[in-house]
C-alpha cells in the first residue's frame, strides 16, 4: 500500500509489489487497471492513425501485478508471442480508498504519477477477443523511475509523452490529446469498483505504436525501450527473448 513518506526510487520484488529503498516510502502493491477506449483508444491521434471514430466511453481491462517491473529490468518476450509491442502511458497511482467519486473531486484521490509501458502481445490480444492474457504476461508493465507526487503535477493533461526505441522516437504526443481525462477515468472506474491506495491506472497510449506502422515495428531481443513524460523523468528497459 501507499506509505505516508515521500515517494522514492524503488525496486520490484517477485510478488509484483514494490519494496521501499532505505530512505523512504513505497507505493504500488494492488491491482493495475489498464484503461483504453474501444479498440485501444484514449488518444485522438491514436484514433486518427487507425481511421477510427472517437469512443463514447472508456473501456477498462486488467493488467495483473505479475507484470510489474522497474527501471532497467528486462521486458521478456514470451515464447508464445511473436508480436510484442510498446505503449507509452501516463500511470496514475491512487492514494485514497474511493468509490463513486465525482469527476470534479477525482484528482483528490491521486497520490502521484509515473511513467508506464503497457507492453502488449498483439497476436494474443487480438486472437483472444479480450486483452488480459496479451497484456498481463510477466514483465509487461514496466514503471518508473519514481512516483512524482500529485502536488508536483498541477495539470496531468499538459504533459509531453514519448516512446524511444533504440534511440528513435516512435511516439511523441501530449496528454492533452487524451479523449478521457485522468479525472474522467477515475470517476468512471470508481462508479463500479472501489479503488484502493496503491492501485495503478494506465491511461492509454498515443499514436505511433509498432503494430500500426507500415511495416510494423515490434519488440525483439536486444532492443532498448524508453518512456519519457515531461516532469516525470524517463523509464528505460532492455528487451530479451524468453530463455
Amino acid at each position: 500500500m501507499l506509505a505516508d513518506a515521500p515517494a522514492v526510487e524503488a525496486t520490484v520484488i517477485e510478488s509484483g509489489s514494490f519494496e521501499a529503498m532505505p530512505q523512504g516510502a513505497l507505493w504500488i502493491q494492488s491491482s493495475t487497471i489498464g484503461v483504453a477506449a474501444t479498440e485501444r483508444l484514449n488518444y485522438r491521434d491514436h484514433a486518427e492513425e487507425q481511421g477510427t471514430e472517437l469512443p463514447s466511453a472508456p473501456l477498462l481491462f486488467a493488467k495483473w501485478p505479475n507484470a510489474l517491473i522497474g527501471p532497467g529490468e528486462p521486458i521478456v518476450l514470451p515464447r508464445v508471442s511473436k508480436e510484442v509491442d510498446y505503449e507509452a502511458e501516463l500511470g496514475v497511482v491512487i492514494g485514497k480508498r474511493v468509490r463513486r467519486v465525482p469527476e470534479e473531486n477525482a484528482l483528490e484521490a491521486v497520490r502521484g504519477y509515473i511513467c508506464l509501458n503497457d507492453v502488449s502481445a498483439r497476436d494474443l490480444q487480438f486472437s483472444d477477443g479480450q486483452w488480459t492474457r496479451g497484456k498481463s504476461a510477466d514483465t509487461f508493465c514496466p514503471v518508473g523511475p519514481k512516483v512524482v507526487p500529485a502536488a508536483d503535477v498541477p495539470d496531468p493533461q499538459g504533459l509531453g509523452i514519448r516512446c524511444v526505441l533504440n534511440g528513435q522516437v516512435m511516439q511523441d504526443s501530449t496528454t492533452a490529446n487524451m479523449i478521457f481525462t485522468v479525472a474522467e477515468i477515475i470517476a468512471y472506474a470508481s462508479a463500479t469498483m472501489t479503488l484502493e491506495p496503491g492501485d495503478l491506472i494506465a491511461t492509454g497510449t498515443p499514436a505511433g505504436v509498432g503494430v500500426f506502422r507500415d511495416p510494423p515495428v515490434l519488440l525483439k531481443d536486444g532492443d532498448e525501450v524508453t518512456i519519457e513524460i515531461d516532469g516525470l523523468g524517463s523509464l528505460t528497459n532492455p528487451v530479451q527473448a524468453e530463455r
